[in-house]
């Protein structure tokens, strides 16, 4: 596509939307959003980088290939479920721990986190598999 008007917008729009698809994954542990959502977004903000320019440039971009992305995402969820067991629990049950930084305080992350991200990598993923082969071709 060769608009010039895209080209110049997408530079301003792929950073908001990127940090768009964040805020929506991490507002989504008690809200509406997560990984799901969250993903979709980021993988949308990519698909509009690859019609502007080209696939192979958003494939530079990303710098991982997105089979790599639905092969982590799998493992992160499963581990994050698997990870109870060893402690005696059942599947998929949520586990917390406390950390305590200087600049940002206490935080409570869980394998509810992990889960949610195994399912941002997994859709990111999936999205660019199909948005890649379908604008290569």
């Amino acid at each position: 596509m060769d608009s010039v008007i895209l080209k110049t917008a997408i530079r301003f729009l792929l950073p908001l939307l990127l940090l768009a698809s964040v805020f929506l994954f991490l507002r989504g542990h008690n809200e509406p959003g997560g990984g799901f959502v969250g993903g979709l977004v980021a993988s949308g903000a990519i698909a509009l980088y690859a019609m502007t320019c080209s696939a192979a440039a958003a494939r530079q971009m990303v710098r991982v290939s997105p089979r790599v992305l639905i092969g982590s995402g799998l493992l992160l969820a499963l581990g994050s479920g698997l990870a109870p067991l060893f402690f005696g629990r059942p599947f998929l049950t949520g586990l917390w721990t406390t950390v305590t930084t200087a600049s940002l305080g206490e935080l409570h992350p869980g394998t509810p986190l992990l889960f949610d991200l195994g399912v941002y990598c997994v859709v990111t993923g999936v999205t660019l598999v199909f948005i890649f082969s379908l604008l290569e071709e």
